[in-house]
């Protein structure tokens, strides 16, 4: 499960595997049924889903034999990092995080685009830990989702403080309408990414708040990318008010 299907990563790279729910965009998680789909007695997932729920039930394991993979890799690729999992979760010790950094910076071919809704802890990690070493490296973007007003207020203000020279907010699932104006007007958020849930249970974007988001994006000068209304599949209308936005980072090679 290497190739990527997402609109906006060529790869995903899970080093680390297995999550525990944080916040209402957890609802529904695609990340824990498809590891419930993929699961059998040999299975990297297994003991890490609920096989009755298909929910995360809070364990994370550490894949030895995924973390080199990057390496593996010539051909540059947009990758997303932790996929199936969050690399700033509580439960993902200090030396963990450090391994997956020392890869991405080692392979500086790629482009590795890392999403979190454990914005704070990523903010901790980047400036009292490591110190502001990471500004120097644009090949990592690094991200938060916010999936409804109150939470892009709290983690796109922590994303902000993050040193880094590329930043970017999922806006996926959508739940609600968010204005993120001030904050993309700031200069600090690089692209934002929008769409709706996919999946059996999906809760209903409206299209005027993509609109919307999308409007700020322009008026900020700020790249974006409409992934998908919600639907019952992945990728359901990738159209926004008739038009693809398909905005991506650059690799490596093409800045």
């Amino acid at each position: 499960m290497t190739d990527s299907k997402i609109s906006w990563a060529t790869k995903s790279y899970n080093p680390i595997r297995g999550c525990d729910p944080i916040s209402p965009g957890c609802d529904n998680c695609y990340a824990s049924r498809m590891a419930h789909r993929f699961m059998n007695p040999k299975s990297p997932w297994k003991g890490l889903v609920d096989e009755e729920t298909a929910e995360w039930n809070g364990r994370v394991v550490f894949d030895e034999k995924s973390l080199d993979l990057p390496r593996r890799w010539r051909k540059p690729q947009r990758i997303f990092v932790c996929s199936m999992s969050d690399l700033f979760s509580k439960k993902v010790p200090d030396s963990w995080i450090r391994r997956v950094f020392s890869v991405m910076i080692a392979n500086a071919h790629h482009t590795y685009l890392v999403l979190t809704k454990r914005a704070n802890r990523m903010k901790n990690f980047l400036t009292m830990h490591e110190g502001d070493q990471y500004k120097h490296w644009p090949h990592i973007w690094l991200g938060v989702t916010a999936e409804n007003q109150a939470y892009a207020n709290y983690r796109i203000r922590k994303l902000i403080q993050v040193p880094a020279v590329n930043r970017f907010v999922s806006v996926e699932p959508m739940l609600g309408p968010i204005d993120m104006e001030p904050e993309l007007d700031s200069g600090k958020i690089h692209w934002v990414v929008c769409g709706g849930e996919s999946g059996a249970g999906h809760r209903k974007m409206e299209e005027a708040w993509a609109l919307d988001l999308m409007d700020q994006c322009e008026s900020t000068r700020v790249p974006f990318h409409f992934k998908q209304h919600s639907g019952p599949r992945p990728g359901w209308k990738p159209e926004l008010d008739g038009v693809e936005h398909r905005w991506v980072p650059p690799l490596p090679g093409e800045r």
